[in-house]
């Protein structure tokens, strides 16, 4: 029986994995599809629409908020952001597993959205805050101030950890992508991911009535 998709949300302070475990994801099965967010936005150089982002003007941006046709949607540093329902609904219609790299207040909004009884939202922690500190100092991407400010802002994604599905602690990479795939395999044979199942019950219930 053709399965229905799922809508997978990580979510996590900067720092945590969630990125990398993205990846990892995909790698692993390359039918995940990646949500491509829209946004208002001028495009950056060697950036692709459709690839990177659906670019899109301002006034085309609130028509799909107003028409509902936004999963969710923010406003970012004076440009909006959000996720097209469209591209998504097909996706998981077909069958095939969309993956979204986005904040709790993105979450939120798609989990009171009408594809809510297929989401799966997982929060990544850190094993500790040293941690978290020492992973974001390693990479060597920020500045002193923007590692300082990305620190403060973790303490407000952590404190929503309960509105998650999944809870893991990335205290290791190898073992968090273990535990991921594992919940991913059990959730796609969650009942409202078999759409197939209630024809497969009515067959079952009439061939006990035949044999009556």
């Amino acid at each position: 029986m053709m399965r229905r998709g799922l809508l997978i949300i990580l979510s996590s302070p900067s720092g945590a994995g969630k990125s990398t475990l993205a990846k990892r994801l995909r790698a692993w099965d390359g039918d995940i599809r990646f949500s491509v967010s829209a946004t208002t936005r001028a495009p950056r150089e060697g950036e692709v629409n459709g690839k990177d982002y659906h670019f899109i003007d301002e006034a085309d941006f609130k028509t799909m908020v107003n028409q509902g046709d936004m999963l969710e949607h923010a406003h970012v540093f004076g440009n909006f952001y959000g996720s097209p329902k469209g591209a998504v609904e097909e996706a998981i219609n077909a069958g095939a597993d969309v993956l979204f790299d986005i904040d709790w207040q993105g979450a939120q909004q798609i989990a009171n959205s009408p594809l809510a009884p297929h989401v799966l939202s997982i929060f990544l922690l850190p094993p500790s805050i040293i941690e978290l500190r020492r992973r974001l100092e390693s990479r060597g991407q920020d500045s002193a101030d923007t590692i300082d400010k990305r620190m403060t802002k973790s303490w407000d994604e952590i404190s929503h950890w309960g509105a998650y599905d999944y809870v893991l602690v990335n205290d290791d990479l190898d073992e968090t992508e273990a535990r991921l795939k594992t919940i991913l395999t059990a959730e796609r044979l969650r009942r409202t991911q078999q759409p197939g199942l209630s024809d497969l019950v009515r067959k079952l219930q009439a061939e006990f009535e035949v044999g009556e």
